[in-house]
């Protein structure tokens, strides 16, 4: 039994080469599921064809980013809120007063 539509971010085992792979991409001009396997190889299949494809919905692996060669340093952690500095922020451009010794 075979997958009716890919979806993107999804796993996928194909049981003909024995490979998982994630679907990445759906190309509806071309017609085409684009799929990365867990080795980084990409390829694609046809969307029309993609129902009788010998393909089964599978779990993502623990090591699900190996492909995309990222180590544990490159990950960013996805609990932390990534503020960006306030680079726009005019009273960042105001100049402190550098009077030394004297108060008003």
């Amino acid at each position: 039994m075979s997958v009716q539509f890919p979806v993107v971010g999804a796993w996928y085992f194909d049981r003909e080469q024995q490979q998982l792979f994630e679907v990445v991409a759906l190309d509806d001009a071309q017609g085409t599921v684009e799929v990365q396997y867990l080795d980084g190889a990409i390829g694609e299949f046809d969307l029309e064809a993609w129902p009788q494809l010998p393909v089964a919905i599978a779990a993502a692996p623990e090591n699900s980013d190996a492909g995309y060669e990222l180590s544990q340093e490159d990950r960013c952690p996805e609990d932390d809120i990534i503020m960006p500095e306030p680079w726009n922020n005019p009273l960042l451009t105001i100049e402190p007063d550098l009077f030394q010794g004297y108060e008003d």
